[in-house]
């Protein structure tokens, strides 16, 4: 790590009113995720190019800044097909169910360092996606507020009839060297974590301690480098060896989760581990990226929600009222329950 002191990002609760009966699937991140997308494209796009590359204003235009930002043509450490977009959705709790007319529909969004210049946009284009309707039966709904949820408290920023959205911070304190040396940690995860290797998600026997915390390190380094004031792991062969003093204790099991892409017009598997994962050992090298991995989650599809976890003991620092309320804890569903058709 290197000697950054705190890191641009922060969380929004966005809350809306059904005023169509609103079917959510077992799981809502990538149905979110999608008409997200769709409604920020309407809003940004000025050209109406079918894609983005060849675009003439690709180098403005707060879409693919957003939700799609291109790659690199080259890279000190790899080739990038693509880079990691600078926000993630976290959806309602896990389990399919219908929202009636005037019940509350609430999720969050996290915005990562550029991203949180375009909350208004954001804010516009998640009003018209909802306006315009979601999931089975197109359920609309009405935005009631937003709501910064920061480390400690919470503020409401703003409203539709109000317009304006108030100030409130948008970044988070990482944690210093000055504070005592963090030597264990349990992180519960209760989305998929999706750990790669050769394109295939690992099982829990298969993840380890290493494969975790350089997955930590890599996110959100290039999440700083392309998304804000540079990189912030200096030394990643560093942080490799310091891996080697881990201990580690599992209590994971697998999920099966699959998913309908439209833009590639198949079921797509996204199973991955829940559960909990104590870590102990020499962790002051990883605290803050331990830290920084409860907002910017870890793992692939981590945009829609995937490779959300808490950290559990204090050590993590204070947990909002709001991160209480809306953790539903890692458990197994059902086949029915974790397919999405």
């Amino acid at each position: 790590m290197n000697a950054a002191t705190s890191f641009p990002v922060a969380r929004y609760r966005f809350e809306f009113q059904a005023s169509q009966a609103i079917r959510l699937p077992a799981y809502s991140g990538s149905m979110l995720r999608g008409a997200f997308g769709h409604a920020l494209r309407q809003l940004a796009c000025m050209t109406r190019q079918k894609e983005c590359a060849g675009c003439p204003l690709i180098g403005s235009c707060p879409y693919p800044a957003v939700f799609a930002p291109p790659a690199p043509a080259t890279h000190r450490l790899q080739k990038f097909s693509q880079i990691p977009a600078p926000y993630v959705i976290e959806p309602p709790a896990w389990g399919s169910r219908v929202l009636a007319a005037g019940e509350t529909l609430a999720f969050h969004q996290v915005l990562i360092g550029r991203a949180l210049h375009e909350l208004p946009l954001i804010i516009l284009a998640w009003r018209r996606a909802l306006a315009r309707g979601i999931g089975a039966g197109d359920g609309t709904a009405e935005l009631i507020h937003v709501v910064h949820c920061g480390e400690r408290t919470e503020q409401e920023i703003h409203r539709p009839e109000i317009g304006t959205i108030a100030e409130h911070a948008q970044a988070i304190s990482l944690r210093s060297d000055d504070e005592p040396a963090m030597t264990n940690a349990i992180l519960c995860f209760a989305t998929p974590l999706r750990l790669q290797h050769n394109g295939h998600a690992l099982p829990p026997e298969k993840v380890h301690a290493r494969t975790l915390l350089m997955a930590l390190a890599r996110r959100a380094s290039l999440l700083a480098e392309f998304h804000s004031a540079g990189p912030l792991v200096d030394d990643f062969s560093a942080l490799s060896a310091a891996c080697g003093d881990i201990r580690e204790e599992k209590s994971l099991t697998w999920l099966d989760w699959t998913r309908f892409s439209s833009r590639q017009q198949q079921k797509m598997s996204l199973g991955g581990v829940i559960g909990t994962w104590r870590l102990e050992g020499q962790l002051a090298p990883f605290a803050a990226l331990l830290q920084l991995g409860e907002w910017l989650h870890v793992g692939k599809e981590a945009a829609f929600g995937l490779g959300r976890y808490r950290l559990a003991e204090s050590l993590a620092g204070h947990i909002s009222e709001d991160q209480e309320k809306s953790w539903d804890g890692p458990r197994q569903v059902s086949e029915k329950e974790a397919t999405i058709a």
